[in-house]
């Protein structure tokens, strides 16, 4: 008996079984692709109901176009649909579905009714399948626009049905779908009723803000600074966390493409290189990004699920990123943590008479005596830079305010140093604890950096010049940035083949292997590109350096140097993180003081 299998065309009902593997893994993934039909017929509002984790009933309603007797058949056949003609269509997709499977493989797996209206039409049309098998057609009274009930999701296929998780789990899922589309479309209404309890009831014609703060609450919005920006084409709008909201995962990313939530390697990166200097390794930032750029420019047809795309100008769309963050950062206001109008025992604000005098404090093994102080609103120091920065550009962005952000705080005493390390302070709001080396760290690596990227480096000649050999494609990447690397203190000229002599570096590297810099320059010319990667490079070896020059735990400070501590750390573009992300002030509020002493 031969065992020669021959080819054949799978049966509808088998195909489209197969394709629904690819679009239904969970009830997550139908909420999913029911929602994004919603968004795309242009519903205001978007009902989502479950019950029993989805496994008994998921149904989407919303009052977008609806569809007439002729568009409800055709669209639960596969590869039918409205938002595509021909191949072209593909290369400027603007709406969220484009495919044509979604409902084909959603009434494949489940029992499926779809019923619809047009505005113009005096009834609507019910359309009933089970399991891929037509049940139904009819004329029915109905709102205008759809509503789908899809119930006991993978009857027919028990396999599958059994790698289904609990209903909690699958609840979860759900919730974090509909979520990231109320992020996404924050002037569409949403609802989500489960088990007949509605658990959220959004507002149509809201705002980001407006929307985050419904979701997520007033304190995680505090914590976001917006973000405005410009650049080749892309534009970037949302909102980025300071460090202190920092999570041990990237939970809390949602990043829209064109209103499209999606992710893509290039972005993650360029995220981390925005908070490069700022957090400290597995710490993650909250960030709700709203990047948009011409359609033609990003590929969406990429994933079956369309969870990754990519760009047709990665370097732009990376820079942009980076960029926008770190503008975003650096003109944020005070922590709100430190600013809060709930923890505020006094109203003080930046430029205010201090409070009324406190009586000293006993000073202990000769702690100087405390003093007090206050800040005005310190101006941001302007830099020209041919490298990708947010506070300086040339690549035809939009101009930045220059005015850097509030102090993070208005007025403080300093008490003195407890530990032999912590510096303590007494703010309008609270006690705060400073640690020097990291402050000192934070203050170095900003004046190093302004000087890089405003080309006015310092340069400290070498005793010897030093012959550096490169590997060839470290070579070629050095060779080709010969003069920018001059322009940033760099004494360097070619040697001959993959040589080089360098007879100065930097001031402020220049206790730096002029080897390991070369190499250092040329690994991150490579991943991020020449602007990006002469940031990122000095980025890295600034902090080092920054790190071996700021003041050492146990060094005892005198008052004065405290001072110019706390006045120089205010001044800071970023004063909350040393460059590699550690704390360099912790806060505790008078409310907090008092619920630990219970006087509240």
């Amino acid at each position: 008996m031969s065992s020669e299998r021959h080819i054949q065309l799978l049966p509808d009902h088998v195909a489209n079984k197969i394709a629904a593997g690819e679009v239904v893994d969970r009830p997550a993934s139908v909420v999913k692709e029911l929602v994004e039909n919603a968004l795309d017929a242009g519903a205001t509002q978007v009902d989502v109901q479950i019950v029993a984790g989805g496994r008994k009933l998921i149904s989407v309603s919303d009052n977008g176009s609806g569809m007439n007797r002729d568009d409800a058949l055709l669209s639960v056949e596969r590869h039918a649909t409205s938002k595509i003609r021909d191949v072209d269509d593909i290369e400027r997709i603007g709406t969220l579905g484009f495919r044509g499977e979604a409902l084909a493989a959603i009434s494949a797996v489940a029992q499926f009714t779809l019923t619809t209206r047009r505005r113009d039409a005096e009834s609507g049309t019910e359309v009933v399948i089970h399991g891929g098998k037509m049940q139904a057609v009819r004329d029915v009274g109905c709102p205008v626009g759809t509503t789908i009930h899809v119930r006991h999701l993978l009857f027919n296929v028990p396999a599958r049905r059994k790698f289904l998780r609990s209903e909690q789990t699958e609840l979860s899922h759900v919730r974090q779908a509909f979520l990231v589309y109320a992020l996404s479309h924050p002037s569409v209404g949403f609802r989500l009723t489960v088990d007949e309890r509605e658990v959220y009831r959004l507002a149509a014609g809201a705002s980001v803000e407006d929307r985050l703060r419904d979701l997520f609450g007033p304190d995680l919005v505090k914590a976001l600074r917006p973000v405005d920006y410009h650049a080749h084409d892309v534009t970037l709008r949302g909102y980025a966390g300071l460090p202190a909201a920092s999570r041990a995962d990237r939970a809390e990313q949602y990043i829209f493409i064109n209103t499209r939530p999606a992710s893509a390697p290039l972005l993650n990166y360029a995220v981390g290189e925005a908070y490069h200097t700022l957090l400290p390794h597995g710490r993650h930032p909250v960030l709700f990004l709203y990047v948009e750029l011409d359609p033609s420019l990003v590929d969406v047809n990429v994933h079956p699920a369309k969870k990754e795309v990519r760009f047709r100008s990665p370097g732009d769309v990376r820079d942009a990123v980076i960029a926008g963050i770190r503008e975003s950062l650096e003109r944020a206001s005070p922590n709100p943590e430190l600013s809060s109008t709930a923890s505020r025992t006094s109203g003080a604000a930046i430029g205010a008479e201090p409070p009324p005098a406190r009586k000293p404090l006993i000073t202990i093994e000769n702690l100087p005596p405390a003093r007090t102080f206050s800040y005005p609103r310190m101006p941001m120091i302007p830099s020209e830079s041919p490298a990708t920065s947010a506070g300086s550009r040339s690549d035809g962005g939009r101009a930045v305010d220059k005015d850097r952000g509030q102090s993070p705080w208005a007025w403080c005493r300093i008490l003195g140093q407890v530990g032999g390390l912590y510096v303590v302070l007494e703010t309008d709001e609270g006690l705060v604890l400073m640690d020097p080396h990291a402050a000192h760290e934070r203050i170095l690596f900003e004046k190093y950096m302004s000087e890089v990227l405003a080309n006015k480096v310092t340069s400290q000649g070498l005793l010897t010049p030093e012959t550096v050999d490169l590997a060839p494609r470290d070579a070629l990447r050095v060779r080709e940035n010969v003069s920018l690397l001059r322009k940033m203190g760099f004494g360097i000229s070619e040697f001959g083949g993959d040589s080089f002599i360098v007879d100065a570096l930097p001031a402020c590297l220049g206790q730096s292997s002029a080897a390991a810099l070369l190499t250092a320059v040329s690994a991150s010319l490579e991943e991020a590109g020449a602007r990006g990667g002469t940031e990122r490079w000095s980025e890295e070896s600034i902090a080092q350096a920054a790190c071996k020059t700021a003041v050492k735990a146990r060094d005892r400070l005198n008052l004065d140097e405290i001072e110019r501590l706390v006045v120089d750390l205010a001044g800071a573009e970023m004063p909350y993180t040393c460059p590699h992300g550690r704390p360099t002030i912790i806060f505790m509020s008078f409310n907090e003081l008092h619920k630990k002493f219970g006087r509240t």
